[in-house]
């Protein structure tokens, strides 16, 4: 003789939780967000969820398992919407997230290849870096990097890497600009801007720039720089684009420097920006 049981009409929010694999929590987010409709309560005041509701809520996390945004998921439910306008706004959501998981797991191939933090900056960046034997990039240089490339983007950071390759393989130019960066970490609050002293060190600075720009020719690296404009016109590699301004986010990135040091990059600058003017 089979056993008999009478299935019940309604059941409880933790037990339509359950059945449907979630939580509780997840079941009431989605009535917030009117993913799913809330339904009415019973005497005692709690949820009572029949078989529409169940239905729901199993599709919900059918397309939640498929990596379907909730909010593309309310596009599904729509009925006001045509199917195929719904199916192509969800094949948009999975492409995207496809290109998403894409970009990642390069990241971390990079970082596996570079063994370095290196590997966490952009492809145009690694690529120009790579090549050095480990451990010549301090991690002040790929401090610079990651901010130069908030700042101006992947482009940007990949041609300032043509002065830490300069440094990585220049044991006199690397001592240079030790010297120059103590130097000018030493120009606190107590120096006045005006110091003879900050004059003369805008001067070296900009000596040191002109040496480094000579390194980078003589080492064809500014041809490579001139390649890589090109070929990023032509195909950025997929890199998320800089977010705000350049002039928005320099007001944005804090430095403790003192007027003093400000001034000597100022004066510094203005020597390297009087070279342009010649030059055009």
């Amino acid at each position: 003789m089979h056993p008999s049981f009478t299935p019940p009409r309604q059941v409880k929010i933790g037990d339509a939780a359950a059945f449907a694999g979630t939580t509780s929590r997840a079941i009431r987010h989605y009535h917030e967000i009117g993913l799913l409709p809330e339904p009415e309560r019973g005497g005692d005041g709690r949820r009572r969820y029949g078989y529409d509701d169940m239905i729901r809520l199993l599709w919900i996390r059918k397309m939640a398992d498929a990596g379907i945004s909730l909010d593309d998921m309310r596009a599904a439910f729509d009925e006001a919407r045509d199917i195929e306008e719904n199916l192509g706004r969800l094949e948009e959501a999975l492409a995207a997230k496809e290109a998403h998981i894409k970009r990642q797991r390069a990241v971390v191939q990079r970082l596996r290849a570079v063994g370095s933090p290196l590997g966490l900056l952009s492809e145009l960046v690694t690529d120009r870096l790579g090549h050095l034997p480990p451990g010549v990039l301090r991690p002040s240089d790929l401090d610079t990097l990651l901010v130069t490339e908030r700042v101006f983007g992947p482009l940007g950071a990949a041609v300032q890497a043509s002065v830490f390759i300069v440094l990585a393989t220049h044991t006199d130019l690397r001592a240079e600009d030790d010297r120059l960066d103590a130097a000018e970490a030493a120009l606190d609050d107590g120096v006045d801007p005006h110091d003879p002293r900050v004059e003369e060190l805008a001067a070296q600075r900009y000596a040191h720039h002109k040496a480094l720009e000579k390194a980078i020719e003589a080492a064809g690296l500014d041809t490579d720089e001139e390649k890589l404009f090109e070929t990023y016109d032509a195909d950025p590699k997929g890199e998320a684009p800089v977010q705000m301004s350049a002039c928005e986010a320099v007001t944005k990135m804090p430095y403790d420097f003192s007027p003093a040091r400000i001034r000597c990059m100022e004066l510094a600058a203005e020597l390297l920006g009087q070279d342009h003017s010649a030059d055009s």
